[in-house]
């Protein structure tokens, strides 16, 4: 029932945006009643709008983890994980939408959430770290967590780089965040 009633909000929020998505929207669309609403997200819309971008933010980041997983190396995760990131991004059409409609409602609930997400990201990225090779005196955690607050601004703003370009991601990641982090370029899988 959780579910059913957060894919009701997020429809409501594809629909009307953030700011004017109501309980009583989301419990109509959801065919529930109200109480059913409040039953699961006692703290009423506030609550119910920020398990819908915590809900739609593990979605996103849930179809990356299987789109990335299977990459061979650190720079491959990293170099996939950011194109894809950031095209899901760019093409995310209840995102982009309410960015244009609510960035007042939604820049800082997503602030919240991306702290959540970052360790997320760092847990995923610690047993690459280890397989390339770390430089001396670097903590593992510590880089795990830097290469995933980098990954998250950059897919939020890639400030000089095309993110589409898979030459200047590359030369993004072996340039700019990996440099002491990790002992030199790691060899392909077919040498290692």
């Amino acid at each position: 029932m959780r579910a059913r009633v957060l894919e009701a909000a997020y429809s409501c929020v594809a629909r009307w945006g953030l700011a004017k998505t109501t309980v009583e929207d989301t419990a109509r669309c959801a065919g529930v009643s109200r109480a059913t609403v409040y039953r699961y997200f006692p703290g009423g819309r506030d609550e119910l709008i920020q398990q819908v971008i915590a809900w739609e933010f593990t979605q996103f980041f849930g179809r990356l983890y299987e789109e990335v997983r299977d990459a061979a190396s650190l720079e491959e995760v990293m170099e996939r994980g950011i194109m894809l990131a950031r095209e899901s991004l760019v093409h995310h059409e209840v995102f982009q939408r309410v960015v244009q409609t609510d960035p007042d409602v939604l820049l800082p609930k997503i602030t919240v959430e991306s702290s959540r997400i970052r360790g997320v990201i760092a847990a995923f990225l610690v047993p690459y770290i280890r397989r390339h090779g770390i430089a001396d005196g670097v903590d593992e955690a510590e880089a795990a967590d830097f290469l995933a607050r980098m990954v998250l601004s950059y897919i939020a703003s890639p400030g000089r780089w095309d993110l589409t370009d898979r030459t200047e991601v590359r030369e993004l990641v072996r340039t700019e965040l990996l440099p002491g982090i990790v002992v030199g370029p790691e060899p392909p899988a077919d040498e290692a």
